[in-house]
């Protein structure tokens, strides 16, 4: 599994896991990861964290965790679909590396690092300012499906 964060002003770091990703784990994650792209990302200006409901994210100690570092978080509806522009993110790295042939594990989380490092600011920038026109149409869909 690998967990990135990406802002309009660029990507961050990738965690490269191993393990199954508990509460603990992801505020390891957070602490080593999230906080410092924050600085990197943001410098001294204020930022709201996307994240799904995801078990780890939703437990009472990572909600903790967050408030005791004044992470704000942004609200997430349950059973909503994926708007998180880092799904299509995700999709552009994975659309750039469809020609590449890793040998074994260690070439393919090199090539994944190198694609990642890859995007430039401008393309994350696009990314979230087009959510705009996805978020409208789910909601006037009231949360069925849309072309998005």
């Amino acid at each position: 599994m690998i967990w990135g964060t990406m802002s309009s002003a660029g990507v961050g770091p990738l965690c490269f896991l191993k393990t199954k990703v508990t509460a603990p784990a992801y505020q390891e994650i957070l602490e080593h990861f999230m906080l410092p792209s924050a600085d990197q990302l943001f410098e001294d200006a204020d930022f709201i964290f996307q994240q799904d409901l995801a078990p780890a994210h939703t437990a009472k100690s990572s909600k903790s965790w967050l408030n005791d570092h004044g992470v704000g978080v942004l609200d997430w509806p349950a059973n909503s679909p994926d708007l998180n522009p880092i799904e299509n993110l995700r999709g552009i790295v994975k659309r750039k590396m469809r020609n590449k042939r890793p040998k074994n594990a260690d070439e393919l989380k090199a090539t994944v690092k190198e694609t990642w490092a890859s995007i430039p600011p401008q393309q994350c920038h696009k990314l979230i300012t087009s959510m705009p026109r996805p978020i409208e149409a789910v909601i006037k869909a009231k949360g069925a499906t849309t072309k998005y």
